[in-house]
This record gives C-alpha cells, sequence and structure tokens, in this order.
C-alpha cells in the first residue's frame, strides 16, 4: 500500500495549521508502515490532497485518469475563512463554492471533526464524508521535560517569577489576537505571548493597529519551529486559544499532550470532545477568559492535565493511522 501525499506549494502553507497537517499526514503513515511519497504520484495507489489551489484539480485529474482513489483532506471551511485576511468576508461566498467544487473530486472526503462534518454536509457536496482527527504525535510532545523553563524566560526576557500565557496562530481576527491583546491589558501582572506570524501585507489595517497598541506586557514571538513550540508548551504556565471558529485546532491537541492547563472559547467544534471543567476551560466572554486565567494561576490543575491528555491520547498518531488503514481498504473494494 502506497500513498502519494500532494505537497507542490508547501513553501506557501507552511507555517499554517494546513501545512502542519501534511506533515502529520507523512509521519503517522510512515509510523504505520505505509509507504508515503511526496515526490512520484506513479508509486502510489492512494492520493491524498489537502489544499485547494488549482494545481490540487489537475493532480485528481490525472489520478482519477489512471484509477487512483482520491482522498481529499477538507481542513478549509467558509466559516472559518470568514475574519481572516484582507477582504475574506467580500469572498466568502464564493470560496464555498469553490472548495465544494475542490472537494467533490475526492473519492472520499476526510475532515477533523463531526463539526466540521457537519458544516461540509451542508454544502451539497457529494462524496462521503467522514471525520477523523489531524493527529497528535504523543511521542514526540508529551516526552519527558528537560530543563528548559529557566533558559526559555531568559532568551525572551521574562522575569522568573513571572507566570506566562501563551497562544500560538495566524495574527488575524478570527484567531482571537484581539481579544488575546485585551486580556494582555486587563491582567498586566501576567506576561502574554503569541507564537506565529502573518505576511503584513494580508492583515487588515484596524488589526495592525491593534496589534500596534499592544500592551508592553505582551510579546509577539513571531513563528516558532516544532521544537520552540516545545519549548514554549513546556515553560508557560497557560495556553489560551481564543479563536472564534476553528475545524480543529491542532495547537489545542499540542497544547494537551503537552501537559499545559488549556483554555478555549466555547464555540460549537469543542463540543463533542472537549469538556469544560474537566480537560480544559471553556469561556464565551472577555471576563470568562480573565476569571479562567486567575484559577488556573492559582491551583492545582493536575486532574485537568491529565484529563487533556487523555484526549491527546485519543487522537494518537497511532489511532489515527489505524482509522486511515480501514478506509483504504474501503477505498479498494
Amino acid at each position: 500500500m502506497k500513498v502519494y501525499i500532494h505537497s507542490f506549494g508547501i513553501g506557501l502553507i507552511e507555517k499554517s495549521g494546513v501545512g502542519r497537517a501534511i506533515h502529520h499526514q507523512s509521519e503517522l503513515l510512515e509510523r504505520s508502515g505505509i509507504s508515503v511519497s511526496t515526490k512520484r504520484i506513479k508509486d502510489s495507489d492512494f492520493v491524498h490532497i489537502n489544499t485547494v489551489f488549482p494545481d490540487s484539480l489537475l493532480v485528481c485529474l490525472f489520478a482519477r485518469m489512471t484509477g487512483r482513489k482520491i482522498i481529499y483532506y477538507a481542513h478549509s471551511t467558509m466559516e472559518d475563512f470568514r475574519n481572516s485576511f484582507i477582504g475574506s468576508n467580500l469572498i466568502a461566498p464564493l470560496f464555498k463554492k469553490w472548495i465544494t467544487f475542490c472537494y467533490n473530486h475526492g473519492d472520499l472526503i476526510v475532515t477533523p471533526t463531526e463539526y466540521s462534518k457537519a458544516l461540509l454536509s451542508g454544502y451539497g457536496i457529494r462524496k462521503p464524508i467522514v471525520a477523523v482527527s489531524n493527529g497528535i504525535d504523543n511521542s514526540y510532545w508529551n516526552k519527558p521535560v528537560k530543563e528548559t523553563v529557566e533558559s526559555f524566560k531568559s532568551k525572551y526576557n521574562i522575569d522568573e517569577s513571572r507566570p506566562v500565557v501563551m497562544s500560538v496562530g495566524h495574527m488575524i481576527e478570527r484567531k482571537g489576537i484581539t481579544d488575546f491583546i485585551e486580556l494582555a491589558r486587563k491582567k498586566p501582572e501576567i506576561t502574554f505571548m503569541w507564537f506565529g506570524y502573518t505576511p503584513p501585507a494580508l492583515i487588515p489595517d484596524n488589526i495592525k493597529e491593534t496589534i500596534k497598541e499592544a500592551p508592553d506586557n505582551l510579546i509577539f514571538a513571531g513563528y516558532a519551529k516544532k521544537e520552540e513550540l516545545w519549548d514554549a508548551y513546556h515553560s508557560c504556565d497557560v495556553f489560551c486559544f481564543m479563536s472564534h471558529e476553528e475545524t480543529e485546532g491542532i495547537v489545542v491537541l499540542e497544547a494537551l499532550s503537552s501537559g499545559i492547563p488549556t483554555i478555549v472559547r466555547d464555540i460549537d467544534v469543542y463540543r463533542d470532545w472537549l469538556s469544560d471543567n474537566k480537560n480544559v476551560k471553556k469561556c464565551s466572554s472577555l471576563t470568562d477568559f480573565e476569571n479562567a486565567v486567575s484559577e488556573l494561576l492559582n491551583k492545582d490543575n493536575t486532574e485537568l492535565i491529565n484529563e487533556g491528555y487523555n484526549i491527546a491520547k485519543s487522537r494518537d498518531y497511532n489511532v489515527i493511522a489505524n482509522f486511515m488503514r480501514k478506509q483504504y481498504e474501503l477505498l479498494s473494494c
């Protein structure tokens, strides 16, 4: 069994969740003994498509002509395209039509959650859709902690006595960056850190201005590689993800696997797999987030962390690889 993962244009999406998902697929399949190629489609039995660029449709056409089965990963929805980059709200309806057209070229549509599956099912997609997590490498994120906190805080000139709250994502409204900035302003005794980068040309002017006026206790750390994020998750005190819309949220899985107390916005995507006060804290308003941060910084979070890790384990690479193997077998029948 051989899988070709189409990765043309990876440079454009390397720093996004879709880019990370492509790497996830390659790693989890290789670990399960499935041969993976990102270079030669002719050596494959199945084709994975993760993007909605025009070249992806050409690959679908070739796969169809040569008898290969196409698994189209539906990472994007119209809902999570809104409130992102300049002009995204204006063209969101067109984006919906385009991604529907693209996804209909697959033999099987794979999307990360039941929530995103429900959205896609309402788009008029004619192909079968299954919900399966992007997966998480718990052997990496949950590996034993090294002495990292002191050096991490030194790198960013943070006083060792100050608690640190972190988030990860594009610097866009949908990811909750304006709320995160306001949260930092309300908690000057805490250091806040935002990991992630978005080209300024894509950021609306009002968001640029809000970022420019962020308080001094908020550090914009920029794009962080996997190793740097590991240090951050294991050095910070709370992970606070204020995103307004997601199809899953890979960074949430990374945080849960890393054992950092996690706060998320109470949105539909988390409804059937994350539970408030059991494995995460869920918040609906800025005041809720403010109170949740204070609570987690002043209590023993062992139970919350352990339950969060159980969620990460249920989405481990091995679990997802076994699920996908069964999908390949069904498509081969």
